[in-house]
């Protein structure tokens, strides 16, 4: 079976008690979590895949994310503590 690229802008926030909460906003439910942000990263991927097999099970589209393209990738940031 042929498969096509497709990219998914998804939110990576830090837990409270460690870790990862991973979202991906076009795709309503799709939310999943990973104690590193390298983990969250493989479950968001995971997830994503997961969500989309169910979508063409069930015959549904499969959703464009037009915020999503090749050069998005999640980026730390860390600023002072008084900003």
């Amino acid at each position: 079976m042929k498969k096509a690229i497709r990219f998914y802008t998804a939110r990576f926030t830090p837990a409270p008690e460690g870790g990862f909460t991973v979202d991906v906003p076009v795709l309503p439910g799709c939310i999943t979590q990973g104690e590193t942000l390298d983990e969250a990263l493989h479950n968001a991927s995971e997830a994503i895949e997961l969500y989309i097999e169910s979508l063409l099970e069930d015959g549904e589209p499969i959703p464009e994310d037009p915020t999503a393209g090749p050069t998005t990738e999640p980026i730390t940031v860390k600023v002072p503590a008084h900003v």
